[in-house]
């Protein structure tokens, strides 16, 4: 069986073919923090004729739910959810943090840290690769680092004393691998709600102001 795993909550956008047995086929990952909508659809595309793959032949669809800028993460669970209705397929969606805090299940006090913009991170904390509480955002020197003892993610910023692990950006096979329980029960589809974590910067214009005469 075949996932396309989708992840647009950061710089990276990534499209990739992950078997359900946890076997990277191909993926893309450009980087373009203002990029998502324009580099997205194209990437899928090549992942599935690098796999020699048609759309048809997709058995779920995965994707990172955020946080992530409001933009950029709309981007991608609107494709997400648009193919799984094309193809008649479900569509299950996983915390884009999680997908990078499961890369160390050795690590038992991880500081996962995203890029949040107007200088904030989104941060959730693990051990052992699970996440422990709810993501939240907040300036770097906020974020509480009590028991803390390395971080991953972009290198946004320098806290001292803690180990910096590489992965930058969400894993694709990360993401299949956390959707797994799901997929093999064969569970409904998610509704994909995004995790934005705050407002986004557009707002409806309020009603206009009488003109008095």
């Amino acid at each position: 069986m075949f996932a396309l795993a989708i992840d647009t909550s950061s710089p990276a956008v990534t499209a990739a073919v992950v078997t359900t047995d946890l076997e990277l086929v191909v993926s893309r990952t450009p980087i373009a923090a203002r990029g998502h909508g324009e580099l997205l659809s194209p990437s899928i595309a090549e992942v599935l004729v690098d796999a020699g793959l048609t759309p048809a032949e997709l058995d779920v669809i995965v994707v990172g739910t955020g946080p992530g800028p409001f933009t950029g993460l709309r981007v991608g669970l609107v494709t997400a959810a648009a193919l799984a209705h094309a193809l008649d397929v479900p569509a299950y969606g996983v915390c884009s943090l999680d997908a990078i805090g499961a890369l160390y299940p050795d690590d038992p006090a991880l500081l996962v840290a995203t890029d949040a913009r107007r200088k904030e991170v989104y941060w959730a904390r693990y051990e052992h690769g699970v996440r422990v509480g709810e993501p939240g955002v907040a300036r770097p020197e906020d974020v509480p680092l009590d028991g803390v003892t390395s971080v991953a993610g972009p290198e946004l910023y320098d806290w001292p004393g803690l180990e910096r692990r590489p992965a930058h950006h969400p894993d694709p096979v990360a993401l299949v691998r956390l959707a797994q329980p799901r997929i093999e029960s064969g569970a409904p589809a998610d509704p994909l709600p995004p995790l934005y974590l705050r407002r986004p910067d557009a707002v409806v214009p309020g009603a206009p102001k009488a003109v008095r005469q």
